[in-house]
């Protein structure tokens, strides 16, 4: 397995949830501490020798740069920073970002532009390999100038402060560490600046959600799949020669995934009453190929995001430079997760899609999927719940980079609301689940109908392995226990 700390390799997103999932340490090497060493030493002799202030080091901060602190004042400063920036609202993050969080934070330290101590990242590291998770907020980050709420609140463990979740309770900071063994920092110049300026609550909603959503394209294939043959719907607009016409990576992909899937259903390969397909059979991997190339996008900017450095201001020893810049900006990734959401909104809208037209009483199937319509209601409502998430998405994906609010007195004037892009796309991702797993629920339904035929071995396995837990239903049922355990199994 790579190793998460070594910075001289280039890691995915992939990679970081493959380490978590291994629930081994975070291990940091003797000679990335020499690094953070000697780094840490020449700034502290530059700010000790240098006559112009430095930001961050000896100064206020965002509107208050022009503020020199005094040198015996140094540790208080970023003592204070993280306390007063630790201002997030609305609900907790999910425990599993705040670990990606932690991850990501320690290596982007390890490039050793920041100036922090060994011992700062190194307890950092302690609390994600002892579990203990910072209790941290959605709402506070403009996703400019770092993200500063969440990334406070994710660090004040490190002195001592804050609230985390350990050994299955919320609990105060002051009372997990020694618990297991760990004792607050004493932070010095730089390095609270260090620790809250950075995109990785932005970059850690970006890696789970790209994660997660490359799951749920390989299974919403199948469902779809599983859809087109309960449908009696043809398989010709999946043929090579028309992709081959127009050869977007994503299309052709899904193209070739559809007829892999299929292969080997009686139901497909039956003749057919009817000359073509609505668009949400149709045109599956025109519409699903162009969410892949989105989400396949995304994810190139994601592995760049968590290979850098993100902190400001920088430090080059070996130029001897300390530069303020604003690598903390979040515009790459406000952009990208709008893009996400909308790709991952649409795998959603086409999927509630197929839903209503196997509803619709068309191609031999009956009126709801119910035995007995009329009497019975069948799969009437799943659809409307279908419907009323697909139209929360639309409402979520509104772009929130396209949004920006002047903050810190006029300094801080353009910012991403990239963090805002991130809680969304997690929204939608999770909306997603559940429509396809409606549409699951309701293709399973339909597939009955076209018995004694055969559907392909892949999606009859799919199809039994609702069955174990879901029955066909031929007179109503409390539906919603079977969508929510439909959801539970996807």
């Amino acid at each position: 397995m790579m190793d998460i700390t070594d910075i001289s390799v280039r890691i995915t997103g992939d990679d970081v949830m493959t380490f978590i999932a291994s629930g081994k340490p975070i291990s940091i090497s003797t000679d990335i501490k020499a690094r953070l060493n000697r780094v840490r030493a020449y700034l502290e002799e530059k700010s000790a020798t240098r006559k112009a202030p430095i930001y961050g080091v000896n100064t206020g901060f965002g509107s208050l740069c022009n503020t020199v602190i005094a040198a015996d004042e140094l540790g208080t400063l970023q003592r204070n920073l993280l306390m007063s920036h630790a201002c997030g609202m609305g609900a907790e993050v999910p425990q599993d970002v705040v670990r990606i969080m932690l991850v990501l934070k320690v290596r982007g330290l390890l490039y050793g532009y920041s100036g922090i101590q060994p011992e700062t990242v190194e307890l950092l590291a302690s609390l994600y390999n002892h579990c203990i998770t910072p209790v941290v907020y959605e709402q506070g980050s403009l996703g400019a100038s770092g993200d500063l709420a969440p990334l406070s609140h994710l660090c004040l463990p490190l002195i001592g402060l804050g609230e985390v979740q350990y050994n299955g309770r919320r609990m105060a900071a002051a009372e997990a560490l020694p618990a297991a063994g760990l004792k607050p920092v004493a932070l010095k110049s730089k390095e609270g600046l260090a620790l809250i300026n950075g995109t990785q609550f932005m970059s850690a909603y970006s890696v789970y959600c790209v994660y997660e959503a490359k799951q749920l394209m390989e299974k919403s294939l199948l469902i779809a799949a599983m859809s087109l043959d309960a449908y009696d719907g043809r398989i010709d607009a999946f043929h090579p020669n028309i992709h081959a016409a127009r050869p977007h990576s994503g299309q052709v992909h899904v193209a070739e995934r559809l007829l892999a899937l299929l292969s080997g259903s009686e139901i497909s390969t039956q003749e057919k009453s009817h000359v073509q397909d609505p668009y949400s059979f149709r045109c599956m991997p025109q519409v699903l190929g162009a969410s892949l190339d989105a989400l396949h996008y995304v994810e190139g900017v994601i592995t760049t995001e968590i290979n850098a450095t993100t902190d400001n201001p920088l430090i080059f020893p070996d130029d001897d430079l300390v530069i303020s810049g604003g690598n903390f900006h979040g515009q790459p990734l406000a952009l990208s997760l709008d893009f996400l959401s909308i790709a991952l909104a649409e795998i959603g809208s086409i999927s509630e899609r197929r839903t209503y037209k196997l509803i619709g009483g068309q191609r031999g199937l009956p009126a709801y999927l119910a035995e007995n319509p009329g009497l019975n209601s069948g799969f009437m409502i799943p659809q409307y719940t279908a419907a009323s998430i697909v139209s929360q998405n639309k409402q979520l994906c509104t772009p929130c980079s396209i949004d920006s609010i002047d903050s810190s007195n006029g300094q801080e004037d353009h910012v991403s609301m990239g963090a805002n892009a991130a809680t969304k796309t997690y929204r939608v991702l999770h909306n997603v689940r559940s429509i396809v797993a409606i549409e699951w629920l309701t293709a399973a339904q339909a597939l009955e109908f076209r018995r004694p035929l055969k559907s392909s071995p892949v999606v009859e396995a799919m199809l039994g392995r609702l069955r174990a837990e879901v029955p066909y239903t031929e007179e109503d049922h409390y539906l919603g226990a079977f969508m929510k355990k439909a959801l539970e199994l996807l």
